[in-house]
């Protein structure tokens, strides 16, 4: 790091995401001094760079003076080109945002995926904070994840570390094969399993009744046996998944994001299910719900400052 790209005390991050984009400001310590929100200009990069911009500006006047900048984003920054990929928000795709982002604020600025940050924001201060190793999961509309090992990210030779969403579903059973095509042209993605679309689908295949996530879940809760059993499959695949990254990994601690890690009997029943997937003698894994919720993300942006040279 260069002298010039020192933070300051004063940290900004900002979480942009499809339809809104979200910022704060924190001091030295992680308190926050200054939240704010906008509208994401739809498919129009231009704007988008501006209104980041624009709500930078705010922070920042509202904090009382100048902070490092962090932005959490859909996709990544390729390594090999320096151009955004991967990102379901597809205006950014094939565009230098990071450089973009930096040459109008006219400062340095670090970019990670949003589910890098969400992972970042929960080992540094939150659930996985103390943890030498966290794997941080999003479960919402899509599903992602973010690997920290001792306080910093592994963003990997490619900058897809963590992108388990787009691994197949292991150990499929005889009805799961070959599996649904996902977004990304490939078939049976864990995205196309777990998350919150995921089991809409999958409830309609089996129920044949077309609800989304939570009236699945409010059906369950009131002991509908179909939306029960949905739950059931939901919470067995993710074990199956989350069992693969702890094979590989082998974290400290899995941090679960995003809409679905309101599922309070996932924390309880997927240790339980993993157990026959995990390669070791202590199958056991800690699964925790975030501690800053919906503000891990933009917490985890800030903190890419915090994060030692890369």
């Amino acid at each position: 790091m260069s002298s010039s790209e020192q933070p300051t005390t004063l940290r900004i991050g900002i979480d942009l995401g499809g339809t809104k984009i979200a910022g704060i400001a924190l001091g030295a310590d992680g308190t926050v001094r200054a939240e704010r929100r906008s509208n994401t200009p739809q498919g129009d990069y231009a704007a988008t760079i501006d209104a980041i911009c624009q709500l930078i500006a705010a922070l920042e006047a509202e904090s009382g003076g100048q902070g490092s900048i962090g932005i959490g984003m859909p996709g990544s920054i390729s390594e090999r080109s320096g151009l955004a990929q991967n990102a379901n928000s597809t205006w950014l795709n094939g565009k230098p945002f990071h450089r973009d982002v930096a040459s109008a604020i006219g400062r340095p600025v670090r970019c990670a995926n949003d589910a890098n940050c969400f992972a970042l924001s929960e080992a540094v201060d939150g659930a996985g904070q103390g943890f030498d190793s966290v794997f941080g999961v999003i479960l919402g509309t899509g599903c992602g994840g973010g690997l920290v090992h001792a306080g910093r990210l592994i963003g990997g030779a490619r900058g897809i570390g963590g992108e388990w969403g787009h691994d197949p579903l292991p150990w499929p059973r005889a009805d799961e094969i070959p599996g649904p095509i996902c977004w990304c042209g490939r078939q049976s993605c864990m995205e196309t399993w777990v998350a919150g679309p995921a089991m809409t689908r999958d409830h309609r295949h089996v129920a044949g009744e077309t609800l989304s996530a939570e009236a699945i879940v409010a059906a369950a809760a009131a002991g509908a046996p179909a939306a029960l059993h949905t739950l059931d499959r939901h919470a067995d695949r993710l074990a199956r998944g989350l069992a693969m990254v702890v094979n590989i990994f082998d974290p400290h601690v899995i941090v679960l994001g995003g809409g679905l890690s309101q599922l309070s009997h996932l924390y309880t029943r997927l240790p339980v299910l993993m157990r026959p997937y995990v390669f070791s003698d202590a199958p056991d894994v800690l699964i925790r719900p975030p501690r800053h919720g919906a503000t891990s993300g933009v917490r985890g942006a800030a903190w890419l400052w915090n994060d030692g040279d890369r």
